[in-house]
């Protein structure tokens, strides 16, 4: 009886370590219920720079708090959330978005993987295409001489 609640209790709290964590803390949560869903999405939008691909709303490293911080009181501050993440992004570069931009040299960063793909397919393609072109020789028929050889070799 005790090891099936011993594996109960070990399901259910690997159940509850799964759950995504959100390491905001009460004293960041604002009053206004309203600027607080603001302040979370756009804390799920933006990079924790120490975790790298976690979000700052996950996160609970010192800076993902700095950050969330900082959202919070450019919400209160009165800007919109576009002005907030404008104002984070020129603060700490694209790199802090999640989904970078599709602009500028993201956009070439974006478009670099499926290019260099087609090329390299076109390059095989044309060296397989080349490959199959060269092994069609056209055969041409023994001189009398090399027929006369060949019988003499068969011969022996």
């Amino acid at each position: 009886m005790r090891h099936v609640l011993g594996a109960w209790l070990c399901a259910l709290a690997l159940a509850v370590a799964a759950l995504p964590a959100h390491a905001v803390l009460p004293d960041e949560i604002l009053e206004d219920p309203v600027l607080e869903q603001r302040a979370r999405d756009l804390s799920k939008g933006l990079r924790c720079l120490v975790c790298r691909n976690e979000s700052i709303d996950e996160s609970n490293a010192e800076l993902a708090r700095d950050l969330r911080i900082l959202v919070r009181e450019r919400l209160v501050a009165g800007d919109s959330n576009s002005e907030a993440m404008d104002f984070i992004v020129e603060r700490y570069g694209e790199y802090v978005l999640l989904q970078p931009t599709l602009t500028g040299s993201n956009l070439m960063l974006w478009l670099a993987g499926p290019v260099m793909l087609l090329l390299a397919a076109g390059v095989g393609f044309g060296y397989l295409r080349g490959r199959n072109a060269g092994s069609t020789r056209h055969e041409t028929a023994l001189s009398a001489e090399e027929q006369a050889r060949l019988r003499e070799i068969l011969k022996d």
